[in-house]
């Protein structure tokens, strides 16, 4: 019997898979994976050591907690094909962006479910992950998946209608502030550093701040007017930004990625 079976391990499965091992210190001996892309699953048991299962059913047959790290459009098919190997002694754990819960329980039956929006940073231990658990999830279980994602990052624990707004939040905000980060680099370059350079000091700039903010607890804005003197270079850059609306375009993004999760409910 393995402790987690995880099923897909693209972009997403593998950062689970890694922070299970190495962040929440999971044996992977208690851990099978599987992915219809056998190279991947065969590069995985050859770094981790994990347990590779090429026949989806076993899995779930000799796996507690099972997460299903696949694409929405395809999870029909998936559970349709699983959902006579489960039991209520499984937690199903969904990693699906848009997939309610009520909508896998239609499939499954009645099944214990937790559904979970994480983002990539997860894989240093540092992710900030949202957790919505359906009411059949034992106590027991709640503790233990709590304790498990909470070695992994943040964990915000909500109402199931808030995972859209956190997939559209911080499940897609990484490659938000990839995106800011590498054009702060570029900024650097056209003032005549290297991009190495800039992007050292862009990569620790975001680094810092965000270190700083969590540290002291302080409103973002407090923290921004200590570092803004009157007529100075930070003013200037602050109303640059919102000339371009830097502010109306963070807040856009999140809010389309929230709707189009909705969308893929």
């Amino acid at each position: 019997m393995f402790k987690f079976g995880i099923i897909g391990v693209g972009n997403m499965g593998q950062a689970i898979l890694k922070a299970l091992v190495e962040k929440a210190n999971i044996s992977p001996e208690d851990i099978a994976i599987f992915d219809i892309d056998s190279k991947k699953v065969k590069d995985l048991k050859k770094e981790l050591n994990v347990n590779v299962l090429f026949d989806i059913n076993e899995l779930i047959k000799n796996s507690k907690y099972i997460f299903i790290v696949v694409k929405p459009k395809d999870y029909k098919d998936l559970l349709s094909s699983i959902k006579k190997d489960l039991n209520k002694s499984k937690v199903l754990i969904s990693v699906m962006a848009g997939v309610k819960i009520r909508s896998i329980k239609e499939i499954v039956g009645d099944i214990p479910v937790v559904r979970i929006m994480p983002n990539t940073p997860m894989l240093i231990g540092e992710g900030a992950i949202g957790v919505a658990f359906d009411e059949q999830v034992s106590n027991k279980d709640r503790k233990y998946l709590s304790e498990v994602l909470e070695s992994m990052g943040e964990v915000v624990f909500t109402e199931e209608d808030l995972i859209d707004a956190i997939t559209g939040l911080s499940g897609s905000g990484p490659a938000y502030v990839f995106v800011m980060i590498d054009a702060m680099a570029q900024g650097g370059v056209k003032m005549g550093l290297s991009y190495q350079d800039a992007l050292k000091l862009s990569v620790q700039t975001v680094l810092g701040s965000a270190k700083m903010l969590k540290e002291l607890g302080e409103h973002p804005s407090i923290l921004r007017d200590k570092i803004t003197s009157p007529a100075g270079t930070t003013i200037y850059g602050l109303h640059k930004l919102e000339e371009k609306g830097f502010r109306d375009a963070i807040i856009s993004a999140i809010e389309e990625a929230t709707k189009r999760s909705k969308q893929l409910s």
